[in-house]
């Protein structure tokens, strides 16, 4: 089968969501160019390459496809996740949910969530919209799975710019570790497997995104700045005065002047020089790394008041390289108490692939590219990208797929 008839099966299996004819000839026409080298990928390029005869007409079905057309984005995705991780070998074993944070710089007012914000955990802030995204990851490929514009307060409270931008009137404010709360709240309900979280320090210093995973029963490893506050190993917090070892056991945990948490910073400058070990992970691009790591078993401290929520016991993951005067990351982890530190340092710096991902997203398939104004038209063209995307992952993915079979037969295991 050539790949312009695989390409055919594959749009026809990510339509069988669609209801309108004219949907599902929009869905190939703008996913044929998303596709092509362009330089640009707006719908005034994607129909002058298609059809220069008819370049006007093509460019308003495709604009109405994105920016008005009432398809669903998740119905999509779900399609283009069917379609590609029957191919992703090692899911079924280890299986991440990746949170990202995607920043799309913008010199307008108008487009719909546009202001001036930082980039997730960077300091910096520009005028520019921010996406929170869900990848589904393991160790041979990822996929994105999931897109929410944040809409900052200001846009979040203001009427007249929801009705000219189309924002839907259940979309209310929320922070982006509540948005990426929200989207797997939404995989699992439409039935994805659970699977452990990774984000960074943008999500990993929110108590309650952290409780909701918990709540969840979904492991995670969080980035944390050096300020988060935990309580000592073999020094956990105490419960709340009055409790008489009978009855309902305490939910809250009691401070005073003797017994208190400490900042992860602090508890590492405590740890002695044989407790950081030399470990090794391999970057994006094949090369293998290596610095120094240590790790705790602690209990967080979410509050600087005297009573807090009892925490879990958790690892602390901190990284320290050799002749830095200090660690320069953190993490925690509610990996099961057996995981090796071998198997922390891997998963904490597992955000190389989706960082790859929106990197091909953006240079070969045109995500920045969308210059509309609305709700809608922003979902649709990243679901959309998600979607030419997977093909051309599905493709890599079978073509490795072959090529180790025919190594194999040409150089077969000993005795075979």
């Amino acid at each position: 089968m050539s790949t312009s008839q695989r390409f055919d099966e594959y749009l026809e299996h990510l339509s069988q969501g669609f209801r309108h004819k004219h949907h599902i000839v929009g869905l190939r026409d703008y996913c044929t160019g998303l596709m092509r080298p362009l330089e640009r990928k707006s719908t005034n390029a994607i129909a002058e390459n298609l059809q220069p005869a008819r370049a006007e007409a093509m460019r308003q079905a495709l604009h109405h496809f994105v920016a008005r057309a009432p398809w669903c984005d998740e119905e999509l995705l779900t399609q283009v996740a069917r379609w590609v991780t029957p191919q992703m070998a090692g899911l079924s074993r280890s299986g991440w949910w990746i949170i990202g944070c995607n920043t799309f710089p913008k010199r307008g007012s108008q487009p719909v969530g546009v202001a001036r914000q930082n980039h997730g955990a960077s300091a910096r802030y520009d005028k520019c919209q921010i996406a929170v995204s869900v990848s589904l990851a393991c160790e041979s490929a990822s996929l994105p799975v999931g897109w929410r514009l944040y809409l900052p307060r200001a846009w979040a409270d203001d009427p007249i710019r929801r009705r000219k931008a189309g924002v839907p009137a259940d979309v209310q404010f929320a922070t982006r570790p509540k948005l990426a709360l929200q989207q797997i709240e939404r995989l699992l309900a439409a039935g994805s497997p659970s699977r452990p979280v990774l984000a960074d320090v943008g999500y990993g210093m929110d108590p309650d995104f952290r409780q909701g995973l918990i709540d969840l029963g979904l492991p995670y490893v969080l980035g944390v700045t050096s300020q988060a506050r935990v309580w000592r190993p073999q020094a956990e917090s105490l419960p709340s005065t009055g409790y008489r070892e009978t009855g309902r056991l305490p939910s809250q945990t009691w401070r005073t002047a003797g017994h208190y948490p400490i900042s992860v910073r602090a508890l590492a400058m405590e740890l002695p020089a044989h407790a950081l070990q030399t470990i090794s992970w391999r970057e994006g691009n094949g090369n293998l790394r290596s610095s120094r790591f240590g790790v705790a078993r602690v209990q967080y401290a979410d509050s600087y008041a005297c009573w807090s929520r009892l925490q879990p016991l958790q690892w602390l993951l901190l990284k320290w390289p050799l002749g830095e005067p200090e660690p320069v990351r953190y993490w925690l982890s509610t990996l099961p108490e057996d995981t090796s530190i071998n198997e922390l340092v891997s998963a904490a710096h597992y955000h190389w692939r989706t960082d790859r991902d929106h990197e091909e997203l953006r240079q070969d398939f045109g995500l920045d590219h969308y210059s509309g104004r609305g709700w809608r038209g922003f979902h649709h063209h990243a679901t959309l990208c998600t979607a030419s995307y997977g093909f051309h992952l599905g493709e890599r993915l079978a073509s490795e797929r072959d090529l180790a079979s025919r190594r194999l037969s040409i150089y077969p295991e000993p005795g075979v």
